[in-house]
């Protein structure tokens, strides 16, 4: 089956540059909300067997219009949500930034034991990701696609864990808000990349080509 993961829009701490990462966490931007706005137009009707959310608010809001002009249920589960930032939550300085990304980069290296300061290993978030995805893969049908909207360092840290993407090509990722990731898991568990979208999928018109990007990595810095 496959996975559209989707990052969720714009957030004020977005545009701050915060290691927003904590629930329930901000909501959308102006920006923010016409790149949610978008995503139905991407869809074609009755491609997407179901829609889910991370916990925080980002996500569902970025889902909403997709859910409504589906008539998908938008199904909120555990288990999606950024990567913690440990004790730099909401922190702003270059430095934290520093800090946040090195982790993820050491993960994506290899050594998924490194502990962000004061969060995870890097198996922990392997683990309740993986566990998420596991439950919306037992409610589905093996040829259906569900999106699932979630982080921006989630999500490009768990497609490189995921698809055994060599550490070269995995520190390149990056994904602006509402950009996403199509992910099939075939028979066996192998999981594949069959599309990465670093642009936001609604097009060009809701991008943000001016705002330093944290968890996004699209400046090096997470």
């Amino acid at each position: 089956m496959r996975f559209q993961l989707i990052r969720h829009g714009q957030t004020p701490s977005n545009v701050a540059g915060q290691l927003d990462t904590a629930y329930p966490g901000a909501g959308l931007t102006p920006l923010g909300h016409r790149q949610a706005r978008a995503l139905p137009q991407v869809f074609a009707e009755g491609q997407l067997q179901s829609i889910y959310a991370s916990r925080l608010n980002r996500t569902q809001l970025t889902a909403r219009p997709l859910s409504e002009s589906s008539g998908q249920r938008l199904q909120v589960i555990d288990g999606l949500e950024e990567i913690s930032a440990g004790t730099l939550e909401m922190l702003a300085d270059e430095p934290s930034h520093h800090a946040y990304a090195t982790c993820l980069y050491t993960w994506m290296h290899g050594d998924w034991e490194q502990k962000m300061p004061g969060g995870p290993s890097g198996y922990d978030f392997i683990e309740r990701y993986s566990k998420a995805l596991e439950t919306i893969a037992r409610a589905q049908d093996y040829s259906g696609t569900a999106a699932v909207f979630s982080h921006g360092a989630a999500i490009r840290v768990f497609s490189a864990w995921a698809t055994k993407m060599a550490p070269a090509d995995a520190s390149e990722l990056f994904i602006e808000n509402t950009g996403g990731a199509l992910l099939e898991l075939g028979i066996g568990g192998k999981w594949s990349l069959d599309r990465w979208d670093p642009k936001p999928l609604g097009g060009d018109f809701v991008r943000d080509v001016l705002t330093e990007d944290v968890t996004g990595g699209e400046d090096g810095a997470s």
